[in-house]
Parts: structure tokens; C-alpha cells; sequence
């Protein structure tokens, strides 16, 4: 496939959490302006509908699983030919229906910090070279952890979620002050309260014409991911 002399080569980007919600509404995006995409998600039926749907790569994985994050991070490379977006997007409410912390069980507070906090510290982890090499061809590299009000807001019930995202949050601050020499961005980002299927497990009873759509969410994203990159070249005529 070639590309115009004035159009920059395409984006690889890798996300978590892609068949529903937030994470289906990026890679429809994405894909929409001839973005190379690879997606993760644990259900194969589903990750098999969006890939004939998109054209993205599905990778059938669960980044919560330590075992399982080393492989996703092969797959993304080989399936890309490298990487400059990497979007965090999976997540886990913990119990559900929520409850108060005095009542979660700790398998669900390490389940929800398994999902939103170690999986993606490995799987970024696991991309730093990839994402390293892009940052030096001028390609731009940024990693996009998806936060939430949770945390920072000590809304009741919601501890076992504010806390893992709380701690998302700081690791991304963290992990974007130390990456500044080698040019990759970390960027936290709230997305605001949205119509999607873990919203509604999260509230079951919520208005969902108060909620942002996903799809305006998904914009918004993606212009930020837009702003930290760099100027991009322009792909060379043939180009992949």
C-alpha cells in the first residue's frame, strides 16, 4: 500500500480493552483514518468480529495475567513492525455491584489492581524498546493510560477501581518525567463519565443521556495523542 508524498506514515497503535466501550470507539477512529491498529481483548468471539469488522490485528489475551503480557508485546511488534501509541485501556471495576472497601473482598481489590495498574506498568514495560526506537526515528511515541475522577475523588464504593486508577495516575506522571530524555510521552487522561457496559455495571440505573458517548470521548483522546507527537515526515512514496 502507498501513501501520498504529504500524507506522515501511519500510526501503530496498540490497545487494551478494544472490543467494547471506549477501547471499540478509538479503534473505529483509528481505523477510520488509515491507522495501523492492533487490539487486545479476552473474549475470541468478540476480538474475532472486530478484526473482520476494523481490520485490526485481535490478539485474544488478558493483560492482567503476567504470563500472558510478554507474548501481547511480541504480538503488537510483529503485527505493527514496531510502535509509537500504546493506549491502556482495559480496565476492572473490582466488585461489582460495587461495594463499600470494608466489604471487597481482597480478590477483587487485586483483580482491579491486576487490570488497571500492573498490566499496564508490564505491557508498557514490555514496549519500551519499541516505542524508544520510534521517539528516535522522529516518528513520536506516546503511552496513553486511561484514568478516571475515581482518582483523585474519593467517591464511596468505588475504592477498589479509585484506588488502582489513582495509582495509574501517579505512575504515569512518574513514568513521563523519566522517559522525557528518550522522547516518549506518558499522558493520563479522564475521558469523563461515559455510556458504556462498565458504566452501566458500575450504575445500573444511570441516565444514559447524561453520559458523554464514547465516540466524543474517543476524539478528544485522540487529538491529545495528536498534540504530543511531534511533527510527523511524510511517508516515503511505497511505503508500507
Amino acid at each position: 500500500m502507498s501513501h501520498s508524498d504529504d500524507r506522515p506514515a501511519p500510526l501503530r497503535v496498540a490497545i487494551t480493552g478494544g472490543t467494547s466501550g471506549l477501547g471499540l470507539a478509538l479503534l473505529r477512529d483509528l481505523r477510520r483514518t488509515g491507522e495501523q491498529v492492533a487490539f487486545v481483548a479476552r473474549t475470541s468471539s468478540a476480538v474475532a468480529a472486530v478484526a473482520a469488522e476494523t481490520g485490526a490485528v485481535g490478539i485474544v489475551a488478558d493483560v492482567a495475567q503476567k504470563r500472558e503480557v510478554h507474548p501481547i508485546a511480541l504480538q503488537v511488534n510483529a503485527a505493527l513492525g514496531g510502535l509509537d501509541v500504546l493506549i491502556n485501556n482495559a480496565s476492572d471495576l473490582g466488585p461489582t455491584p460495587l461495594a463499600l472497601l470494608a466489604d471487597t473482598d481482597c480478590e477483587d481489590l487485586e483483580r482491579a489492581l491486576a487490570t488497571n495498574l500492573v498490566g499496564p506498568f508490564r505491557l508498557t514495560k514490555a514496549l519500551l524498546g519499541p516505542l524508544a526506537a520510534s521517539a528516535r526515528e522522529r516518528r513520536g511515541a506516546v503511552v496513553v493510560n486511561i484514568s478516571s475522577d475515581a482518582a483523585v475523588t474519593p467517591y464511596e464504593t468505588w475504592g477498589a477501581y479509585g484506588a488502582s486508577k489513582a495509582g495509574l495516575r501517579h505512575l504515569s506522571a512518574i513514568w513521563d518525567a523519566e522517559l522525557e530524555g528518550e522522547g516518549v510521552r506518558v499522558l493520563s487522561i479522564d475521558p469523563g463519565d461515559m455510556d458504556t457496559p462498565m458504566h452501566a455495571a458500575a450504575i445500573p440505573g444511570a441516565d444514559p443521556s447524561q453520559l458523554k458517548r464514547p465516540g466524543d470521548a474517543a476524539q478528544e483522546i485522540i487529538a491529545a495523542i495528536r498534540a504530543a507527537l511531534p511533527e510527523r515526515a511524510p511517508a516515503r512514496a511505497g511505503a508500507p
